[in-house]
């Protein structure tokens, strides 16, 4: 399922953010999203975290003290979509 999860995230990264000339195999599951890897800023984290509630059901608290660590990478992203599920 890990891996299944882990494309619908990709899927939804860039469907949400327009993303027009990536595709998931040019998203790596472990760089970071923000910054020096795939370039999103704060702007594109609002957009996330509504793609994730309207996808996965899922909110992460933009107040939490982990927001950061659970929007590093798709693999972070999936870990707590996981953990959010069960």
């Amino acid at each position: 399922m890990s891996e299944d999860l882990t494309l619908k995230i990709k899927e939804m990264i860039i469907t949400a953010l327009n993303l027009e000339d990536i595709t998931p195999d040019d998203i790596d599951t472990e760089a970071p999203l923000f910054n020096d890897g795939l370039g999103l800023d704060s702007i594109d984290a609002l957009e996330l975290g509504l793609a994730m509630k309207n996808t996965f059901g899922v909110t992460i608290n933009p107040e939490s003290e982990d927001v950061k660590r659970h929007f590093y990478s798709v693999k972070t992203l999936r870990e707590y979509i996981e953990e959010s599920k069960n």
